[in-house]
């Protein structure tokens, strides 16, 4: 009697090869029908065209946390020294600017009422040293949170009435109430267990279930809106940072990866991954500002 064993096909495919240090921060820019991702370590905000498979490279002066759309053109970016503006014509313009020895923007995120949510870190993980700041486009930076450690991956519920937000070393993601850019209630909506990683960026589809990956987890996980453990993504690269939905129907779940801190990462750490068909993911308004 003999038996035969049959490898299920990876769930995802290779977008763009890439050796990028950190990758981070995929975002659908719908207007150009692209999508944008950064390396942050190396400076570098990506675009990538899934059509046409065009790539686009923009060196800055800093290391870059975050970079979104903006609802004029350009591009918001969550930059070591605050946040900055690029317009339409590639000119750059600090809109806060807050420089913190030893401390860098991180990842960030625009809510429905086109503020940035912007994350910081210190580059040495101390406890406490980071930020969530809100800022709009004709107001004040505002602090949400402080005494956070790794500021990590935010977003809302398909109502807006919940906020999700990841503090890296907590091994959490927890869920606020959201009401006119203001947050309260705080609790926990799921934790990552040892030995699976730590949650990192994270999306909400269209159904509210939050999609996290999991730094030194080599996958991405699907929640429910109760915190139930709903799907899990397989991945090559040890360090996924983030993931969003892109494509023209937003069907499509884009990952990116990192390879800093490993002696040995695997050929597509580094690269950006994309799982065809995964869910139906939420249209992601610009910046205002």
């Amino acid at each position: 009697m003999t038996s035969t064993s049959r490898t299920a096909a990876p769930e995802y495919e290779v977008a763009v090869h890439a050796r990028a240090e950190l990758g981070e921060g995929p975002t659908w820019d719908p207007a150009a029908g692209r999508l944008i991702w950064i390396d942050i370590l190396s400076s570098r905000v990506h675009t990538y065209d899934p059509a046409t498979g065009r790539r686009t490279v923009r060196v800055t002066d800093q290391h870059v946390g975050a970079a979104k759309p903006r609802a004029g053109g350009g591009l918001v970016l969550n930059l070591r020294d605050g946040v900055g503006l690029v317009d339409p014509d590639g000119a750059f313009r600090w809109l806060h600017r807050e420089p913190v020895a030893g401390r860098r923007g991180n990842d960030a995120a625009v809510a429905p009422d086109g503020s940035l949510w912007a994350g910081t870190m210190r580059y040495d993980e101390a406890p406490g040293g980071g930020t969530l700041t809100r800022l709009t486009g004709d107001g004040p930076a505002e602090a949400v949170l402080a005494d956070v450690t790794v500021s990590n991956g935010t977003g809302w519920s398909p109502d807006g009435r919940l906020m999700y937000y990841v503090d890296t070393p907590t091994r959490r993601i927890d869920v606020f109430d959201h009401d006119g850019g203001r947050v309260s209630g705080r609790r926990e909506l799921a934790r990552v267990e040892e030995g699976a990683g730590f949650p990192d960026g994270l999306t909400v589809d269209a159904e509210g279930c939050v999609w996290v990956a999991l730094w030194d987890g080599g996958a991405v996980r699907r929640y429910t809106p109760t915190g139930e453990l709903d799907r899990i993504v397989r991945l090559p690269a040890s360090r996924p940072t983030a993931c969003a939905f892109g494509g023209p129907a937003l069907t499509d779940l884009y990952i990116t990866t990192a390879r800093v801190g490993l002696t040995a990462p695997h050929p597509l750490a580094g690269s950006l991954l994309v799982v065809p068909d995964a869910g139906e993911g939420l249209p992601q308004p610009p910046f205002a500002g």
